[in-house]
């Protein structure tokens, strides 16, 4: 079974910008949350795979965080089946340690295991070490349904 192109869309338009999906449940269509929220853009060395968390593989440089993106318009694109990030994403600068970023994740949480919705490859793998500000630019962390 695969989604309608209709149907991708309504659904990343929820997810990604928090707008009703129209005429699903009663009369108002699928509802978005009262506050939007963000979204927790997080780096990982590897594939953290479809059964990991927010920590698999994560990125564990000195002064490391997920970086918070707005349930909205700001943050994402959406367009067809797909979501990209609206702005550059700029994660801490490196104060310790090394890694190779090679996928993003996006999640729930700030912190901690949190639930892990979607993951992919960088379009450019990011070597951090001391004084490497990482970051993704506009359209990186980019996600499609099919």
């Amino acid at each position: 079974m695969s989604m309608t192109n209709a149907a991708e869309t309504a659904l990343w338009n929820l997810i990604f910008n928090n707008a009703a999906w129209a005429n699903i449940g009663d009369a108002g269509g699928l509802q978005p949350s009262a506050t939007a929220g963000s979204l927790y853009i997080s780096l990982h060395t590897a594939d953290p795979g479809e059964t990991g968390d927010q920590t698999t593989n994560e990125c564990n440089y000195t002064s490391y965080a997920r970086v918070a993106v707005a349930r909205s318009a700001g943050g994402w694109t959406v367009s067809g089946n797909n979501a990209a990030n609206t702005a550059a994403i700029d994660w801490p600068a490196c104060t310790g340690g090394t890694n190779t970023a090679t996928h993003f994740g996006i999640g729930t949480a700030a912190s901690g295991a949190g639930n892990l919705l979607f993951s992919g490859v960088l379009g450019t793998s990011l070597a951090i070490s001391v004084g490497i500000t990482p970051s993704a630019p506009i359209g990186d962390i980019d996600n499609n349904a099919d």
